[in-house]
């Protein structure tokens, strides 16, 4: 791991992410590429294009300052920090941006939101997971280290998400930490029996590594939701971090049942990282 984005918005959440890039940097040498996007008001778009060049250079300068003083942090010194200002706050862009710089990861700090407001506008953390390629550590509180011990890695043992699978083992490789391997039951038309998870994680091993060391990882587990089983699982074992496999489409879809990812991104207090197929 080389390089890591971290969008700011001055807020104590995307702070929560840069400290926890500064964690990561005293383990692995990294640049942290600290974003902060501009915000102009539709109004300020549809000006005659003199005013508005006036407008963007006075915002800039202004976000400069700020952004300056606001990366003027203890935990930062001894730490290479490159800061980015762009003129859109468009989160599709953020994948722009880091295929620009070639990052390794992404880090977003975030509160999670419930609700009819979920269901209206999901979250920015959504938004940015749903077009990064690469992948992103969600962030919900002050981490006081990284040195995650125990991994939750939800999967369903497709073969579509094995060049997933592969990402994360080379992404977390510099951890020392325990993977769990996860298959939550559904009681629906999906279920399956012992025999028919037992093959599908003895084949999807095989396929991704090329042997079957991790099945003493495998769990399986039954609940009513994916959700349920796998946030109920990680408290069982104390996880410190969940990993999940996303698909990249319509809204924030989660290869084991629609918009896992997106539900559990926000409700759950740990820290999660996601990978796309």
């Amino acid at each position: 791991m080389k390089k890591i984005i971290v969008p700011i918005d001055f807020s104590n959440h995307s702070e929560n992410a840069l400290k926890a890039a500064a964690l990561l940097s005293k383990k692995t040498d990294v640049t942290i590429y600290a974003l902060h996007m501009l915000d102009f008001q539709e109004d300020n778009l549809t000006q005659s294009i003199g005013y508005k060049q006036e407008q963007v250079i006075i915002f800039l300068k202004l976000a400069e300052k700020r952004f300056k003083k606001f990366l003027e942090k203890e935990y930062l010194e001894g730490v290479k920090v490159v800061p980015l200002i762009k003129h859109f706050k468009v989160f599709k862009e953020i994948n722009s941006i880091a295929e620009e710089v070639n990052a390794d990861l992404i880090i977003m700090g975030s509160h999670g939101v419930s609700g009819l407001k979920e269901l209206l506008m999901g979250s920015n953390t959504e938004k940015v997971i749903r077009f990064a390629k690469a992948p992103v550590l969600v962030i919900k509180s002050e981490l006081k280290d990284v040195d995650f011990n125990d991994i939750v890695y939800a999967t369903d043992f497709s073969e579509t998400s094995i060049k997933a699978y592969q990402k994360m083992l080379a992404t977390l490789s510099f951890l020392n930490a325990k993977k769990h391997l996860l298959y939550v039951n559904l009681p629906n038309e999906k279920f399956k029996t012992t025999p028919e998870m037992d093959a599908l994680a003895h084949n999807f091993l095989m396929k991704a590594e090329g042997n079957i060391d991790r099945l003493i990882n495998v769990n399986f587990v039954c609940a009513k939701s994916i959700e349920e089983g796998l946030l109920n699982f990680s408290n069982v074992v104390g996880a410190d971090l969940i990993t999940l496999i996303t698909h990249g489409r319509k809204g924030l879809s989660h290869v084991l049942s629609g918009s896992i990812s997106e539900d559990i991104s926000n409700h759950s207090t740990l820290p999660i990282i996601t990978f796309k197929i």
